[in-house]
This record gives structure tokens, C-alpha cells and sequence, in this order.
């Protein structure tokens, strides 16, 4: 017997919308599904902060000398004319960064394979292609969701019955984290 529902899917397409639906969960808080797509949604989704609250710690802050380009007063690069070539001058700037330890680099991974791409768009339609902003869903799970969930042992999402959906009676839920 399987261990999943088959969700009247092909495996592409059952792993497409159960990696949507988790994308969506864990960036806007909730969403609004059918009873059992709920209830596979959460095993992914519990297991993923489960697994982020358990490597959230786990790195290490290592310094480095990066080369950042110099720039003047109108923010261009500056370059110098060296043998007829034009080349960027740079400074060496020490940066602390965090690295992460094998087993947490392993959940970053982990957790990329089921994310999608997030992309954030302004509200306000003045400079709508300049502004949009790329979501990075693992250092969020990381940083706010982790932190977040921290004391607490497992039930981190909740189910809410609303009623039947209009078009076929499915059961609607509203899925949300606690």
C-alpha cells in the first residue's frame, strides 16, 4: 500500500502541485486546498521545518578578503589604462560570511529540491521589471521560520475545514502555519 495519496495524478504532475502548494504555504503562511492535497502538503511541509529548525545553528562565520571594484562619485567603475586595455581597479575588503557544516548544507539542498523559484513583484507599477526581487525560500526557512518554531515539537501547521467547493462538493480547507 503506498505511503502517499495518488491524488487522480501522474507522478510529474502529483510532485509539480504538491511542490507548488508547499512553495506557497511556507512564503505566504497559508493557502486554500482540498482536504487531502492538504494533508500531503503538510507531511512535506512539516518535515521541511522540522529539518530547518534542526540545522539552523549549524555553521560556522569565516572571515575572507574579497575584491570589490572601486567606484566614483556616479557609482561607475573605475578603470585604469594599462598596455591599451582598460582594467578595473579594485579594493581588498575583509568579509565575515557564514558557512555552513556538511549536514546543513545537505538541508539546503534538501530543501532546494522542493522549492520553487520565489519572485517578489512592487506594487506599484513604476518600475515593475527594474524592481523585482528574487526570494531566497531556504535562508528564510532558516532565519524566520526556524526561529520561529524553535521550542515547539512538531504541529507546526493547522488545518481549518471551510465547507464543500461549489463546483464538484471537494471538502475546502484552509491550510495555515500556526
Amino acid at each position: 500500500m503506498a505511503s502517499y495519496k495518488k491524488l487522480g495524478r501522474t507522478s510529474e504532475q502529483r510532485k509539480a502541485i504538491l511542490r507548488n502548494q508547499v512553495t506557497n504555504l511556507l512564503y505566504h503562511g497559508k493557502i486554500r486546498t482540498t482536504e487531502t492535497k492538504a494533508k500531503e502538503i503538510r507531511k512535506i511541509a512539516e518535515g521541511i521545518i522540522a529539518m530547518a529548525i534542526r540545522e539552523k545553528a549549524n555553521y560556522k562565520i569565516v572571515t575572507v578578503t574579497a575584491k570589490v571594484p572601486r567606484k566614483d562619485a556616479d557609482g561607475k567603475r573605475v578603470k585604469e589604462a594599462k598596455e591599451g586595455k582598460k582594467i578595473s581597479l579594485y579594493h581588498k575588503v575583509q568579509k565575515e560570511i557564514k558557512k555552513d557544516n556538511a549536514s546543513r548544507l545537505h538541508a539546503r539542498r534538501q530543501m532546494m529540491k522542493v522549492f520553487y523559484p520565489v519572485t517578489e513583484m512592487p506594487v506599484s507599477n513604476k518600475g515593475r521589471k527594474k524592481n523585482i526581487k528574487q526570494i531566497d525560500m531556504v535562508a528564510k526557512m532558516f532565519d524566520e521560520v526556524a526561529s520561529k518554531y524553535d521550542g515547539r515539537n512538531g504541529g507546526y501547521s493547522r488545518i481549518v475545514k471551510i465547507g464543500p467547493r461549489k463546483g464538484d462538493s471537494a471538502m475546502e480547507v484552509l491550510l495555515e502555519l500556526v
